[in-house]
């Protein structure tokens, strides 16, 4: 479906936020993309369509910019998928307190500043959804995928998912979740694939493109909020 519709996506320069973005600029969207250094990372090209800001979503000031670039450029804003993320896998006892704060800045902090501008944005026009990408790891941990920091962050995206699909349903403004299995992107070097398929009961990786097929279907489906879609091969089931 074409539409003129803004977005905006974090984590914009590769993998999931790549293609979140690529497909939106298909479906007709005008898109803010966002990350440290989109402007050099040679994967987008700004256009009439496309604006590009660098930074840290992590801090109040980019994230102020970002928004704000969607206003003044496109006048709206009408979807934002908080794609921006880190993932350090390691045993409980051996993170350290730089490992917790780097989580908890971009997984949390990169959530929680440009979702609180959005939302002013979203009110303003009484209407909006947000998707958070999370992981099935939150829902069902697995033996041997040892990453609990990460998993105590992105439990917390869906937990607000929830909270926040009820606080702003009488404003038109959806919340949704999508927790996401291995996905083949660069954050996986491909050298690993062969063990990271079997952490799913669909033993394969997930490819971008499905978890760009439910940011689309979150985003149509307007009778949807405070929804975890699972795009994981079956992984939140359960042990198999």
């Amino acid at each position: 479906m074409i539409t003129t519709k803004t977005a905006i996506v974090t984590g914009a320069s590769s993998g999931i936020g790549l293609g979140v973005t690529t497909a939106l600029l298909e479906h007709g969207y005008r898109v803010v993309a966002n990350s440290r250094q989109i402007t050099t990372a040679g994967t987008l090209t700004a256009s009439e369509n496309l604006a590009l800001v660098d930074g840290d979503i992590a801090y109040p000031d980019i994230a102020r910019t970002v928004v704000e670039t969607a206003v003044h450029r496109f006048d709206s804003v009408d979807l934002l998928v908080n794609n921006a993320g880190i993932f350090i896998p390691k045993p409980f006892t051996d993170y350290t307190t730089e490992d917790f704060d780097r989580l908890v800045s971009t997984n949390l902090a990169g959530f929680l500043y440009v979702t609180q501008q959005t939302v002013r944005q979203m009110r303003a026009q009484g209407a909006g959804h947000i998707v958070n990408i999370t992981t099935s790891l939150a829902d069902q941990p697995i033996a041997g995928v040892s990453a609990t920091i990460p998993v105590l962050t992105k439990g917390g995206l869906n937990a607000v998912t929830a909270a926040l699909a009820i606080e702003f349903a009488g404003e038109g403004i959806r919340f949704n979740a999508i927790g996401a299995g291995i996905i083949d992107t660069p954050m996986h070097k491909p050298e690993m694939h062969g063990f990271l398929k079997t952490l799913h009961p669909i033993q394969r990786i997930g490819k971008v493109s499905e978890i760009v097929d439910a940011v689309l279907y979150l985003t149509d489906a307007t009778f949807v909020t405070g929804e975890v879609l699972h795009v994981d091969g079956g992984a939140h089931a359960g042990k198999w």
